[in-house]
């Protein structure tokens, strides 16, 4: 008698239906990055030199409150590389220089982002 051979299946596994926990900071970070893998590029050596030319550039003050960006990590007056058009995942506008500001991270988690949420998504001209 011949040997039997395992049927490969024909469904594909389905994704979760309920997603992350609520709180599950990992989790999120993780459909973030499969839903955008542009990403990514914020942990290259060359966005890393790019962002220390911008606020080289900028002299380490914010460009929309004038603030001096002394501080470190997450503390609020952190300088960031804010891109002034978002770049959605376009190349272009993300290794832009002329697209990138420098801003504190005050200004970047308040102001900022609440200006990109009251646009609605593709409608940055």
């Amino acid at each position: 008698m011949g040997k039997l051979k395992a049927l490969s299946p024909r469904l594909a596994a389905l994704p979760p239906r309920l997603g992350h926990a609520p709180g599950d900071r990992k989790a999120n970070d993780r459909a973030r990055d499969a839903s955008a893998p542009w990403r990514r590029w914020y942990d290259t050596a060359r966005w890393k030199k790019l962002r220390q030319q911008v606020f080289v550039r900028d002299g380490f003050v914010c460009q929309r409150s004038g603030e001096l960006c002394s501080g470190a990590a997450n503390t609020p007056n952190a300088p960031i590389a804010n891109h002034k058009v978002p770049h959605r995942g376009n190349p272009a506008l993300f290794w832009d220089i002329d697209n990138i500001e420098t801003v504190t991270k005050r200004v970047h988690d308040t102001i900022i982002q609440s200006e990109e949420q009251a646009v609605p998504r593709g409608n940055w001209d």
